[in-house]
Formats: C-alpha cells, sequence, structure tokens
C-alpha cells in the first residue's frame, strides 16, 4: 500500500460532557483547564466541556441526545425559540469547533464517553481514516491496563451524528464498565493514559516522524438487537442472560444463550456468528437497543507522515 502524507495536526480538541452524566469526561476536561493544558509542543489543544446542562443536571442529555445532532441537515436547520437545547449548543459546537466538513475546523477531534457495558477501552469512528487507526494502534500497543479495540460504525460524513465529526479527522474513546453518575479512578486513569498516548503520538507526527502501515484488527458494526418485547404492552420481557452479560466482544454463536425471560425461558442468539458489543448498555434502553452486532475485519492502513513544505 502506498504512502500518504498529511498536513500538521496542530489543533486539537478535546471534548468531555457530551453526555453529561459520563463522568470521566467531564473531570478529565475539568482537570486539564484547570491545569491549563492547551498547548503541549505542536499540539494546541482546547478542551471543551461540551453539554454543560446536562453536566450540571447529571443527564444524559436536556432535551435530545447531543451526540445525535451532528448530522449536515441538523447542524444547517434553523433554530427557533422552542428547538432543544442540545441542538442549539451542537450548532455552537460546530461554529466553535467545525464548522464540520470545512478547512477551518480542528485537525483532530477527540470526543471522551464511558459505558456501562464491559467494553474496556474502544476507539470508534466512523471511517477507515489513516489518522485515527494509527491513533488506535499506537495506543494499544502501549496500553497495559485494559483491552484496547477499534469499533468502525461505517456511516458517511454527512449522516455521521456523532461530535467528533465535526474535526477534520475524529474520534471517540469509549471506555467501561462505568455506571453512569459515577466516576471510577481505575476507568479515569484508563482514559487519561489513552489521551496522554493520543498527545504524544500527534508530537511524534509533527516532528516529522514516519509510522509504518500494516494491519490492525477492528469491529464493524453489523446491527442492534432489541429486547425482546410484549407485542400489547411493549415492554421488556427479559434481561440479557447471565452467560452474556459482560462478555463484549466474545464471539456470539446460533443457539448461545442471548436472553433470559423473566419467566425464566432463555432465549437463544439466531442468525450468523457475530461479535457483541454495548451489551446491556443502560442509555440504549430508551433506544430499544440491547446490543450491536459487528463483524471482525483485519484492516490494512498505509504508512503515513507529515507533509514536508
Amino acid at each position: 500500500m502506498e504512502h500518504v502524507s498529511f498536513s500538521p495536526l496542530s489543533r486539537v480538541a478535546i471534548c468531555g460532557g457530551t453526555h453529561g452524566n459520563e463522568m470521566t469526561g467531564v473531570y478529565l476536561v475539568r482537570e486539564m483547564q484547570k491545569q491549563k493544558v492547551d498547548q503541549t509542543g505542536s499540539v494546541s489543544v482546547t478542551t471543551v466541556l461540551s453539554n454543560p446542562r446536562a453536566v450540571d443536571a447529571c443527564r444524559r442529555y436536556v432535551e435530545k441526545d447531543l451526540n445525535r445532532c451532528f448530522t449536515a441537515a441538523l447542524l444547517s436547520s434553523p433554530i427557533t425559540d422552542s428547538a432543544p437545547y442540545d441542538l442549539r449548543r451542537a450548532q455552537e459546537l460546530n461554529a466553535q469547533l467545525g464548522p464540520k466538513g470545512s478547512q477551518e475546523a480542528v485537525d483532530l477531534l477527540c470526543d471522551l464517553h464511558n459505558t456501562t457495558a464491559n467494553m474496556g477501552m474502544c476507539i470508534l469512528m466512523d471511517s477507515s481514516d489513516p489518522i485515527p487507526l494509527h491513533i488506535y494502534k499506537y495506543i494499544q500497543s502501549k496500553m497495559t491496563s485494559a483491552p484496547v479495540r477499534a469499533i468502525q460504525l461505517g456511516r458517511s460524513h454527512s449522516e455521521t451524528y456523532s461530535l467528533d465529526s465535526v474535526g477534520k479527522h475524529g474520534f471517540s474513546i469509549e471506555v467501561g464498565p462505568q455506571p453512569h453518575g459515577v466516576l471510577r479512578a481505575d476507568i479515569f486513569n484508563i482514559v487519561k493514559g489513552g489521551v496522554d498516548l493520543m498527545i504524544d503520538w500527534l508530537q511524534k507526527f509533527n516532528s516529522g516522524s514516519t509510522f509504518e502501515g500494516g494491519d490492525v484488527e477492528a469491529y464493524c458494526y453489523v446491527k442492534s438487537v432489541d429486547y425482546p418485547r410484549d407485542p400489547t404492552t411493549n415492554e421488556i420481557t427479559a434481561a440479557i442472560h447471565p452467560d452474556l452479560q459482560d462478555n463484549d466482544f466474545k464471539l456470539l454463536r446460533p443457539g448461545d444463550p442471548a436472553f433470559l425471560s423473566f419467566s425464566g425461558e432463555t432465549v437463544k442468539h439466531e442468525g450468523e456468528e457475530l461479535y457483541p458489543f454495548f451489551v446491556n448498555e443502560c442509555a440504549y434502553y430508551e433506544k430499544k437497543i440491547a446490543f450491536h452486532l459487528a463483524t471482525k475485519v483485519t484492516m490494512t492502513i498505509p504508512s503515513i507522515s507529515v507533509k514536508k513544505d
């Protein structure tokens, strides 16, 4: 595969509190602001508390999930007096860190999240952009405190609805398990370690280091699975089966237990062999998602370096 060169990645945004009850990003951003971390060598760092009202209320969002508000259509929609606060905030963030798809956008946007699922550290991205994939490869090679995986969601740039899509390059760091509204020191330190390694990689990249290409493993989103529901009331009738609970990224085969009904019956997985993730994520009950399923793929990424003047 050919070598690829990129412009320097000198303007970086690190965001927390996009979901106001995911506490690691909230406190890491606050600590970075307290320490006045705004310039690290060749990297200018902007730290942002994305949804301050949701943070104050310790809620995922105020009226509309902020991390679903960054599609091209929503960012260009007119704001009226009745527009949700979170949508107005999305347009403010787009003006501050973007605009999305423009040359004025920050070079890299890293958004910090927590999950209640047992996922370790995951680097979430929408495309096969080599920049986040190389950062993932670097973090994975250095991180010893948690497993590190890449998840590709596969949406087009205009259809991406998450905050990290505002940057020229972007990804989210998702770490769990951590209950929403709770801060765990071990999870905080995993995320801080990942952010420190990302900045270390950026310094090396901007200074002229070449990062060799090669194969990386990633999980590619296929579909979402809802809980079994009562056809009349639409209430759930089963919970995640104990054999699946906390077993994110363990291959789920046809016939494996997926749910345990409240009357004690096992509901088995049907369909192809796939890898579950976001298993029993608290915030996804309202979205009618019990877990996502993915294929595991090997991707070949090119060697990269910074463009020479």
